[in-house]
């Protein structure tokens, strides 16, 4: 079976109840409800590495402990017909089968070890289905993964010879991101919105060019997002997210940018393509693949330096206008920054999860104070760049 993008199964039983238990056993995992329930789907999120199951009209249970593979289980409603299970993985694992059992009181998920490689494709890529009917499926119906479409470009608005800012705001379509269990908050709306700001005050500055990756609610794969942003030579990405956890009260904003190991993994990786002529705008890579490799490592590290210098502003600007944590910036691998050529970081604008926080960013006051953040961080890099010409 491929890696299970997205697996959709149904049982006999029309009502749905709630998830009353979480059981990992080894590869398998059985998530019980209360009542039968007819339908769930699957998908896979990269960065981090999850895996989200979505059971229709189902009421969520309470977040829980994980065990071996999977770190922890978290639960929240699925906007309001449904309910959202996410597991937390500590290595990179696809869904490999499913099956409802129990006449629809258990769903079974059978779980298969993947590269980081082959996880990163998977979440990346359109659902793929497979319906089973009765409690007792006799067969499936399997669609291929039609290839994935590459996004039109966005409007670009401000003065051609300006920088360009492209901000993206991150989830959408069938990926609502985190959700705030109490009010049904979702995370792929707040970044919008966010990002909508930003994009506002930036232009309201007259110094850059800015674009939105998305300015609706669409899904767009992880690759696309920055891709978007290359295909537009841009000279900044930012990521719009917003972060949460299963239990604690954890608040503040931070900015994550690309670690040292992961530069040299994706170094690696995009050494060893066929055609190399694109990865660096302006250098042929079209060589002997060692000085390719060294190149694009060159090109990276001055890249994560950059990014990592725009962190840090972007973290003084903040703190006087919004919750930051103390250690504001991070490095982890994260696929929505793997830009060789073009600083990127991805923003958490704080916690949906936490009461407060979750208040501030989806209020016009905290959009506001979030994009004077940006723009302020944005003037001052593009003003030591000018200058240091």
């Amino acid at each position: 079976m491929p890696a299970a993008l997205a697996l959709t199964l149904a049982a006999n039983a029309a009502d749905a109840g709630t998830v009353k238990g979480v059981e990992i056993d080894g590869a398998r995992v059985l998530i019980h409800f209360d009542e039968a329930v007819a339908r769930a789907s699957s998908f896979l999120l990269d960065g981090p590495r999850r895996i989200a199951i979505d059971i229709d009209g189902a009421r969520p249970g309470p977040s829980l402990d994980g065990d071996g593979a999977v770190s922890a289980i978290r639960q929240g409603w699925r906007g309001s017909d449904g309910a959202r299970v996410v597991l937390d993985l500590a290595r990179p694992m696809v869904v490999a089968g499913g099956v409802f059992r129990d006449a629809g009181h258990t769903l079974e998920l059978t779980l298969e070890r993947a590269s980081a490689s082959r996880f990163a494709e998977a979440s990346g890529a359109r659902p793929l289905s497979f319906l089973h009917f009765g409690a007792r499926p006799k067969y499936k119906i399997s669609i291929p993964v039609p290839p994935v479409k590459r996004a039109p470009l966005p409007r670009v608005t401000g003065d051609a010879d300006l920088p360009l800012v492209v901000i993206d705001a991150g989830h959408g379509g069938v990926d609502p991101g985190a959700i705030n269990t109490d009010t049904g908050l979702r995370e792929k709306d707040v970044t919008l919105k966010i990002a909508r700001a930003i994009r506002d005050a930036l232009v309201a500055s007259g110094r850059v060019r800015v674009a939105l990756t998305r300015d609706d609610d669409r899904y767009l794969v992880l690759r696309e997002r920055f891709g978007i942003a290359r295909r537009l030579h841009a000279d900044l990405f930012i990521s719009i997210h917003c972060d949460s956890v299963g239990a604690g009260d954890a608040s503040g904003a931070t900015a994550y940018t690309l670690s040292e190991v992961a530069s040299d993994k994706e170094a690696a990786r995009l050494a060893a393509r066929e055609n190399k002529a694109d990865i660096i705008a302006g250098v042929d890579l079209d060589q002997n693949p060692d000085v390719s490799s060294i190149l694009i490592d060159l090109t990276q590290r001055e890249t994560m330096n950059a990014s990592a210098g725009f962190a840090r502003l972007l973290g003084r600007e903040a703190k006087p206008l919004m919750p930051v944590k103390v250690n504001f910036h991070r490095m982890a691998s994260l696929m929505v920054l793997k830009a060789p050529d073009m600083p990127s970081i991805l923003f958490e604008t704080g916690y949906i999860s936490n009461p407060q926080d979750a208040a501030f960013l989806d209020s016009r006051k905290g959009r506001e104070r979030i994009a004077e953040s940006v723009k302020r961080a944005v003037e001052i890099h593009f003003a030591r760049r000018l200058a240091a010409k």
